[in-house]
């Protein structure tokens, strides 16, 4: 949630900065300002709305200067309008802070600093925070200093940026709690940001902080500190992926190429791990040893969003491939209940962006009481591959549109790969049968290629559904998240209402909505469930429903049951989910273009949600 961009160099900072909130616009934000230093001082535009507001601001007005900082602001407190846009700047206006996460202490040192004469012009907390280092800046002559002195009173999570027009060689960062910040190192400038593809078209060599970390940047580097002071050194990373996957590529929108880019992101996800002769997994990043594998005893799977619909798929998985009880629940809900779990509890944590706030805060839980944790994500160097026992990254490149679709796939390939290793590991599965499922894993890129050809009948579905303002999506077993997650991806990206149900559900309560204006998504392969997913489709029927039926190439009987059929190629039952969410993300994605809606960017929604 929100961007952070800064720049300090020999070039002018807003062009940079602005290139970089653009990079930064999938994460979602409601309003955008930049802050620079230069002949004419501290110079702030700030506005609500798109970045291109923001662009008009410095047509007509423009600043200049070579060190600066900008924001991309997803409200929490306060509305999005002007005055809470940041940055925002201490009473004397001599610096200013850009900010995301949450001050939970808030309030009371806003009435504190109040009482002593500060003057504050927004809704935020943000405003709080330069306050209060303009209050500790009496104490000490160093910015460092009175930052680090202000953040040892602050709760909560953040990751800032700080500049002041006292100190115009440098710029202070921190980082605390969900949220990342990237320090990029170029030749004579350094940037930084809130996530990589930022700073990716001037440097390829990052140093990411961690948490408690207060980073002193300069034109020549960074210097690192912990909060009491104490030098830290953070190794930098070289990144390897190419800065052409965060362009369209002649697609439409982002959305579209990402949905393209699935079987490659699976082929990479799977690139390495797979050893098809012995039928074995290898995962040498996934720190369980031998000792901690033989004690796990039941597995449990949070996360929150798609992420979790990814999870509750992976249960199914890791239930049939290890013989272990498998159980997915929401970090939201997970964090705030005593659960229970202990080091004989396997924990698998997803996350695409690694920060997830309430994902991160279910980690930390669960190791607090001994549990071992497993993390997937899609981001190296990641909050949650840190504070994981051992991570398994889905290497599925940058995902630039909000609404996920490469990384829900490549996320479902990287739990069957750790339910294979589990499965082999624990004597479940043998050489013979890994064997298979290797063998059904190295076709799933071809399938999936294939079920990308379904695009023009899809788009020609959404043509006639746009008109319909509520949708019912069905599935059974592994495909119940599938629905799931078809639900929430219409949702997301054409704001018309839609549920997902386990298809046995249905008659509890959901048939009662079923009538001729109420389509019904429903998830047919042939497989174990299909004669009662059949029953549940006569069900809709009888009641004058209209079924759109995902199923298998060639069912006739399907055919002749439901009003439309998507036919997607056959696989087994546990690799399916991966071919069947592509026609959804498709459905989605053409109602919504049908629409008008901003499908790379909609409303209200943010990439990494780094705040509860």
């Amino acid at each position: 949630m929100c961007g952070i961009v800064g720049y300090i160099g020999g070039k002018s900072a807003v062009e940079i900065i602005l290139d970089g909130l653009r990079r930064l616009e999938y994460r979602g934000y409601d309003s955008a300002g930049v802050a620079v230093i230069g002949p004419g001082g501290l110079q702030i535009r700030r506005a609500a709305g798109r970045i291109k507001v923001l662009e008009g601001q410095l047509r007509e007005r423009p600043v200049e200067g070579s060190v600066g900082v900008g924001h991309t602001r997803w409200a929490t407190h306060g509305r999005p309008t002007d005055e809470n846009a940041h940055p925002h700047t201490d009473g004397s206006g001599s610096l200013v802070v850009v900010h995301n996460g949450i001050i939970e202490n808030y309030l009371p040192i806003k009435e504190r600093l109040a009482g002593e004469g500060h003057r504050f012009t927004s809704e935020t907390d943000t405003e709080v925070i330069a306050h209060l280092i303009e209050r500790h800046l009496r104490d000490t002559s160093r910015l460092e200093d009175a930052v680090r002195r202000a953040l040892g009173e602050l709760r909560g999570s953040y990751a800032i940026a700080v500049l002041s027009r006292h100190a115009p060689d440098r710029l202070i960062a921190a980082k605390q709690g969900a949220g990342s910040v990237v320090v990029g190192l170029g030749q004579g400038e350094t940037f930084l940001a809130s996530d990589i593809p930022a700073v990716l078209s001037h440097t390829r060599d990052v140093v990411v902080l961690e948490d408690e970390d207060v980073a002193v940047i300069t034109r020549h580097g960074v210097e690192i500190t912990q909060l009491d002071g104490t030098p830290v050194q953070r190794a930098p990373s070289r990144i390897l992926w190419d800065p052409i996957l965060a362009e369209k590529g002649g697609y439409r929108h982002f959305m579209l190429k990402e949905i393209y880019e699935q079987p490659r992101a699976v082929a990479d996800t799977l690139r390495g791990r797979i050893q098809p002769e012995g039928g074995a997994v290898v995962l040498p990043d996934i720190g369980l040893d031998p000792d901690v594998v033989e004690g796990i005893q039941r597995i449990m799977l949070v996360a929150c969003g798609t992420s979790y619909h990814a999870a509750i798929a992976g249960r199914f998985m890791l239930e049939r491939l290890t013989g272990l009880a498998g159980e997915a629940d929401l970090g939201s809900e997970f964090r705030y209940r005593d659960a229970v779990v202990g080091p004989e509890t396997l924990i698998v944590a997803l996350s695409q962006s690694g920060e997830t706030a309430d994902t991160l805060g279910a980690v930390k839980a669960a190791r607090a009481k001994g549990a071992p944790i497993v993390g997937i994500t899609n981001v190296v160097g990641s909050a949650l591959s840190r504070e994981a026992t051992g991570v398994l990254y889905t290497h599925a490149g940058p995902e630039i549109g909000v609404a996920s679709s490469k990384t829900f796939t490549a996320t479902l390939a990287a739990c069957y790969l750790l339910a294979l290793w589990l499965g082999r590991r624990r004597g479940m599965v043998v050489a013979e049968d890994g064997r298979k499922h290797i063998q059904g894993l190295l076709e799933l890129p071809r399938l999936m290629e294939k079920t990308l050809e379904l695009e023009p009948r899809v788009a020609e579905l959404a043509r006639d559904l746009a008109r319909y303002k509520n949708f019912l999506f069905l599935g059974r077993g592994i495909h119940y998240p599938i629905a799931l997650e078809g639900a929430l991806k219409l949702k997301e990206l054409s704001y018309i209402h839609a549920e997902g149900y386990a298809a046995g559900e249905m008659k509890h309560g959901p048939i009662a909505l079923i009538d001729e204006g109420m389509p019904v998504v429903a998830i047919a392969p042939r497989d174990g469930s299909y004669d009662r997913i059949m029953g549940n489709i006569e069900e809709v029927r009888a009641r004058d429903g209209r079924v759109i039926a995902l199923g298998h190439e060639g069912d006739h009987e399907l055919r002749a049951k439901a009003d439309a059929v998507i036919e997607v190629p056959p696989s087994t039952d546990l690799l399916s989910p991966l071919l069947m969410a592509i026609p959804l993300q498709l459905l989605a994605y053409h109602v919504a273009v049908r629409l008008g809606r901003d499908v790379d960017q909609p409303r209200n929604l943010a990439k990494s949600v780094t705040v509860e």
